[in-house]
Parts: C-alpha cells; structure tokens; sequence
C-alpha cells in the first residue's frame, strides 16, 4: 500500500482538487470535510495510518490552527501541511510554530503539492526512525512503535499487548529477518519491565563447550582460561528480560540445565559452591518448527512445553505487503541521513516494484536493498535503475522449470529444484552465438557505447575512465560513426554526418 493522505478541507471543489492530483501522484487519499470529522478519523486505532495531513486553516466547525494544537499531544501524528487562500506571513509562522511540516496557498498547482508531500514524507519518516531508534535504546519501544496495516501483523500485535501484561513466558515463532527481535523489545516495553535490561542471547552463535559458562556464568579457575569471573546472561537480565534467539540450536545437554533454571528461577554457575536466585521474563524466538524439531529427536520435549506457553507467529513480508511501502520509506530516510544524501523518497514505480517481490529475507533483505539503492542514487528520488537485482527478479529472467515427470513421484522427493538465471544488463559477453571469441573491434565498440551511455555523453570523464585521451577518444568515435550531445564536439558531428 502506498502512503495514505488524509484531505480536510471544508470546501467541496477544493476535496475533489486535491484527491485527483494525490491519486495521480500515487497516493491513497482519504476525504474529510472540518476539524472535528479529521480528529476522529486520527484517533481511530482500526483503520490503516494516516501517514500526510493536508490540512486547510479556516473552516466552520473546528480550524486548522485547532487540530495542530490537538495533534501535539497524539503520540504518532502525522505530518501536516497547511493551506489557505490567505499567505499571509503571521499565517505562516503561527502554522509552522504549532506543527506543520509546510504551508501552501490556494490554489496549490500539482507539482508544487508534489514537492511538499515528498518532503513531509521524508521529514515524517526520518523522525519516526529517530523516535524508535532512541525508543529502543531506552527499552522503551512499545508496540504503538510497530503500527502494521497487515491484518496478519496486527494480529500478532494483539496477541504480544495480552502477553506483556503479564510474566507469562512467550515464543515467537516466524522466519528468519521477520523481526523477532524488534517484537521482543516492544513486548518489554509495553510490560511493567520497560527500561529494564534486555539480554539478546543467539544460542546457534554459542560454541557447544561454552553454552554453560555464557548463559549461567562461571567463578574465576573454574576451567582453564576462566580468568575472571563471569556472571553469565541469566545474572545480566536479572529485573529485565531474556530473549534467547535460536533458541531451537542449543545443544541437548545445556537443554536440560535451561530447563532447570526456568522452573526454578535460579542458576548454578561453573564452578560454584550454591545457586544464585534470577527474576526474568523469559522470551525465546526459533525460526524453525520446535514441534519437528521435537519429533526429531533434536530438542527435548519437557523444554518445548515450558517455552511454549504463550507461542506467537510473526508474519513473512511477502504476507504482509501493506508494510512495505512504510518500511521503504523509514529505510530511506533513515540511511540517507547516516550517509549524508538528500533523498526526498521513491518513485511510484521503485514502490511497486518493491511490494511485488517475494522478499525471501524478509525485512532484512528489504532493508539492504534500500540501503543499497541509497547509495547508488545520485539524484533526490530512488527509482527502478537504483533497485536492479530486484527488478531482474521480479522481470522473470529465463526462469526454467524442469517439465513434470508422469511417472508418480515419492513423497520424499516431491521438490523440485527451480534454476533461475539472473542476468546482470551491463555484463557484456565474450563469445559470439556460435561460441566463437567476438572480434576485438566489436568488444571496443560496445564498451566505448556503453561508457558513453553510462556517464552521459561527458567526455572528459569518459575518456578518463576508458583510460584514453580524448583525442583518442574522439578519432574511434568518428571511425565508428557516433555523434555526441556534448555542445564541445560541434566540430566532430559535422565531421561524422559528413562521413
């Protein structure tokens, strides 16, 4: 889903204004007609995130400079563009004082409104990032800070607001880069151990040898290289909460001792002479099925029972693809400030592109395209250029599936292997259909096109990069019969036109 865009304003000509040139920009719009009706539609918790507010200022029932002073007490408001017929400068600085992210005078052309959603949006995503990031920091970060349009994730976000009212122990359940961890802090903060530590234990990270001493502690000699004593993540959470990660690759034996130490709520550390009392909320997280993992012979059925108390499924990504486009756009903000680019957003078409993969990695392998597409764009919006192995995949590039056999096929060996050929569109082949090396000529005068088309015509940089002169550079262009746009080359397009 694209950015929503609640319109209030009281004027009906203006509404429908306003709503065609939003839709036409790629936005959801939604319409409202005063102050009063938009607050409303603000406090609704049910319906999707209002994520820019065009807001007029003078209307009948409750005015813009009203809802603004309202809004500052709304923990997720969002970005607010004023408008009026009236540009006066005490307008201006009252609305930009009381909130607003930008003022436009009607009535607003296209491309003016364009601009001003495109910074609100950028500006609204960079403080949410900012908020979370410190909110996390803090142990603060509540679900509030998770706010999902998927009806899967919000379901997930019901059931974690039930579970942190209580010590119940929980499990998270869901694939690798869902967020398991991002769930964790929000289900602490939103429990009565906000700020309180929180200890991240990736159990497949731990060596099978120091499992013990990690989580329990050990004294000082209690082994060799047991030089200090060391208190372990069980003592460290102690008041806070435990997030044991992977917790399906602990070894069998220190399954027993986890066991030991969640029912009892204490721990023997290695090597010492009694037992040290813990107070902890216990959260695991596994990205594999526990119960096969039971069946299976690989983790103890007694510790699958006590962890899975209160079990949790967080969403894949591709399941919930009404998230994406908010996601995207706290991405971009967020590396774009880190990296020091002024990057207003994403085009229309980068957007789409991006809710229709299946992303396998979930919202981590969303977050390092975006991240890469940052730094490839060199102008102030991502597009598809910025985003090609997404795009390569999503185009369905030679994509070869073995033909069905019709002879029955074993239960076991059901799967197929699908082969996927991704071509990369600046790769540029050695040999020719035949299988033959291609003439040297031919290599030269594809990459001089090549290099031409990849930095625009500008010479100097391209004879740089070519490692040539550009005399060199403009005597094989005039033997290959390619004009340029570069206005110094006048000269040299006469010259190969007249060839």
């Amino acid at each position: 889903m694209s950015a929503s865009l609640l319109i209030v304003d009281d004027d009906p000509v203006q509404r429908r204004l306003l709503t065609e040139m939003v839709r036409r920009f790629g936005y959801q719009p939604e319409v409202v007609e005063g102050g009063a009706e938009a607050l409303d539609r603000l406090n609704d918790r049910a319906r999707p995130k209002i994520d820019v507010m065009v807001l007029d200022l003078v209307m009948p029932d409750i005015d813009g400079m009203t809802v603004l002073d309202r809004l500052k007490t709304m923990e997720d408001a969002p970005a607010v563009i004023v408008q009026t017929a009236h540009g006066s400068i005490d307008a201006v600085i009252s609305a930009m004082r009381a909130g607003a992210a930008d003022f436009v005078v009607k009535p607003v052309g296209a491309e003016r409104l364009q601009v001003s959603i495109k910074n609100a949006l950028r500006v609204e995503a960079l403080e949410g990032e900012v908020r979370r990031m410190s909110k996390r920091g803090s142990g603060a970060l509540t679900f509030a800070d998770l706010a999902s349009s998927s009806p899967d994730m919000a379901r997930a976000i019901r059931l974690g607001e039930r579970a942190a009212k209580s010590g119940i122990p929980v499990l998270l359940e869901g694939e690798s880069g869902v967020g398991k961890e991002v769930f964790a802090r929000a289900l602490q903060g939103a429990s009565d151990r906000r700020g309180k530590a929180f200890v991240t234990v990736n159990c497949g990270a731990i060596p099978a040898n120091l499992v013990e001493s990690i989580l329990f502690g050990h004294e000082k000699g209690a082994f060799t290289g047991a030089t200090e004593k060391h208190l372990g993540k069980f003592v460290e959470a102690n008041g806070g909460t435990l997030f044991l990660d992977e917790v399906s690759e602990l070894p069998l034996d220190a399954q027993v001792k986890l066991l030991r130490a969640i029912q009892e709520g204490e721990v023997d550390p290695v090597g010492g002479r009694k037992t040290v009392k813990v107070d902890i909320r216990l959260v695991s997280a596994s990205n594999k099925d526990l119960l096969d993992c039971v069946r299976q012979g690989k983790f103890r059925e007694d510790l699958y029972y006590r962890l899975n108390v209160f079990p949790i499924s967080i969403p894949p990504l591709r399941n919930r693809r009404e998230d994406i486009a908010t996601l995207v756009r706290g991405f971009v903000a967020r590396f774009a400030a880190e990296e020091g680019r002024i990057i207003r957003g994403i085009s229309t078409d980068a957007m789409q592109l991006l809710q229709s993969f299946h992303w396998p990695g979930n919202v981590r392998q969303l977050e390092n395209a975006v991240f890469r597409a940052v730094i490839l764009c060199e102008g102030d919006e991502i597009t598809v250029e910025h985003l090609p192995q997404v795009a390569q995949v999503v185009s369905g590039f030679d994509v070869r599936i073995p033909p069905m056999s019709a002879t029955p096929v074993p239960m076991q060996a059901e799967r197929e292997i699908v082969r996927v050929e991704i071509k990369d569109p600046s790769a540029m082949t050695l040999l020719d259909p035949m299988g033959d090396v291609r003439p040297l000529g031919d290599v030269e005068s594809e990459t001089i096109r090549f290099a031409l088309d990849h930095y625009r015509g500008q010479m100097s940089k391209v004879a740089r990069k070519l490692g040539i002169g550009r005399s060199t550079l403009y005597r094989k262009l005039k033997e290959l019969g390619i004009a340029t746009d570069d206005p110094e080359d006048d000269d040299l397009n006469e010259d190969i036109r007249a060839a």
